[in-house]
């Protein structure tokens, strides 16, 4: 959410600022529709005055025995009431819509994120793992051997449809062993807490982290009006809504292993093959509330996290810095790491680490006292990836494959496996 006041200031800055993302102007109907709102309350406070004025005379007009004046002052006094009351009205519409305009607009980048239109423009900043040369034709995931009877599209669609999978047997155990690795790194090593977090959340959590109002056709919502977590950072996040924190108190740092929910609009014909891109997924979330100050370094922190998980994991990866055209709604900075995967010949996303400075804290009335005290303040809030598990899984099925169809695992993986390191070409683990 943007500060109208800071628009009021400077309207050029964020028209620039969007410019850099493709975005049109808007301050200019901003601004109008502010100016409106300011007079119609101006107004409304002009005439309460006058109400007020009339009301304390109207007691005098009828201790004096004025019947005609202590009628015209209290005619006065019901036409001012209803004045006030329609223009007070309107100030509230007219607050409502700058509101609604207001949470629409997307972000402003940081200064140092890369011009460019789409993901052709982001640009490399780390690369890790070289990726390994095979003696055969790498396959996709699902086309392993040892994997395919275990992962089965074709019970998913008989019960749910498309974009979604049925994991068994070992491969279940690989994906939930995947999940244990990272969230016991984040806790022991990494200074995460842990967090069981709901997946149905209400309409405030939603809009507070910028999921509404206008990517609503991105998520599911239920009958009785719940939203499905498009990603924990949804729930953890809102865990600051409304409050006003101890300096002291920053850095908060939350992780969280849910089950996550998107709708795949426009998606259409994007990655239909295996599981690269389903309704319902997996994920480990890190989420980072601190100072102002501090939000960039903990950024980097919180990339580090997600990178050295696939460096224990043994699989190849690129980061790179998304440019203004490629970023997220309500990112300000966006680091994606991308897993290679062998069976596409192609680097994948697999962790967004984003922050997005008071961007959403406004929106959640999220803020800090300083030290030593003065005005609240509000906070920065940061989200990221740490990591997908289900693109993390076939990171590391097609980095592991072996020519006859089996897989060798990682070694972090052994104490979740029962000591095993490979998935055998019939499916089990040995």
């Amino acid at each position: 959410m943007h500060d109208i006041r800071a628009i009021r200031e400077n309207p050029e800055a964020l028209d620039a600022a969007l410019a850099r993302r493709g975005d049109a102007p808007v301050s200019a109907a901003l601004l109008e529709l502010d100016a409106a709102r300011r007079s119609k309350i101006q107004a409304s406070e002009a005439a309460q005055a006058e109400q007020n004025k009339a009301s304390k005379l109207v007691g005098a007009a009828k201790a004096k025995g004025d019947e005609t004046e202590f009628e015209r002052l209290r005619a006065l006094v019901a036409e001012k009431k209803a004045e006030v009351a329609a223009m007070q009205a309107e100030a509230k519409e007219l607050d409502a819509q700058l509101t609604d305009q207001l949470a629409r607009i997307a972000n402003t980048p940081a200064d140092d994120v890369p011009d460019g239109a789409d993901e052709n423009d982001n640009v490399e900043v780390n690369r890790w793992g070289e990726p390994r040369s095979f003696d055969f034709d790498p396959r996709e995931h699902f086309e392993i051997a040892g994997v395919a009877a275990s992962m089965d599209f074709e019970l998913a669609a008989k019960i749910s449809g498309s974009r979604f999978v049925m994991l068994k047997g070992a491969v279940a155990r690989i994906h939930r062993a995947l999940a244990q690795f990272m969230i016991d790194t984040h806790v022991d090593e990494n200074a995460l807490t842990e967090m069981n977090s709901p997946v149905l959340v209400r309409d405030e959590a939603m809009y507070g982290t910028d999921k509404l109002p206008k990517f609503g056709e991105d998520s599911y919502q239920t009958t009785n009006g719940w939203w499905l977590v498009p990603t924990s950072e949804v729930p953890l996040t809102y865990t600051v809504a409304d409050e006003i924190l101890e300096a002291a108190a920053l850095p908060i740092r939350m992780t969280a292993h849910t089950l996550c929910f998107r709708s795949e609009a426009g998606s259409a014909g994007k990655d239909t093959a295996g599981m690269l891109r389903q309704h319902q997924f997996e994920k480990v979330e890190m989420v980072s509330v601190t100072h102002p100050d501090d939000s960039d370094a903990e950024q980097k922190r919180m990339l580090r996290c997600a990178e050295d998980l696939l460096e224990r994991l043994g699989v190849p990866y690129r980061t790179v810095i998304l440019c203004t055209g490629d970023m997220g709604f309500g990112a300000r900075r966006t680091y994606d790491i991308e897993a290679w995967l062998p069976g596409q010949n192609a680097y994948r996303e697999i962790s967004s680490v984003s922050t997005t400075g008071d961007f959403q804290a406004r929106r959640m009335n999220a803020r800090f006292r300083p030290e030593g005290g003065g005005k609240p303040e509000f906070l920065h809030t940061l989200n990221g990836s740490g990591l997908a598990v289900g693109r993390c899984l076939i990171a590391v099925l097609e980095n592991g494959q072996q020519a006859d169809g089996s897989v060798d695992l990682p070694d972090v993986l052994a104490p979740y496996l029962g000591g095993r390191r490979r998935l055998s070409a019939d499916g089990a683990l040995t």
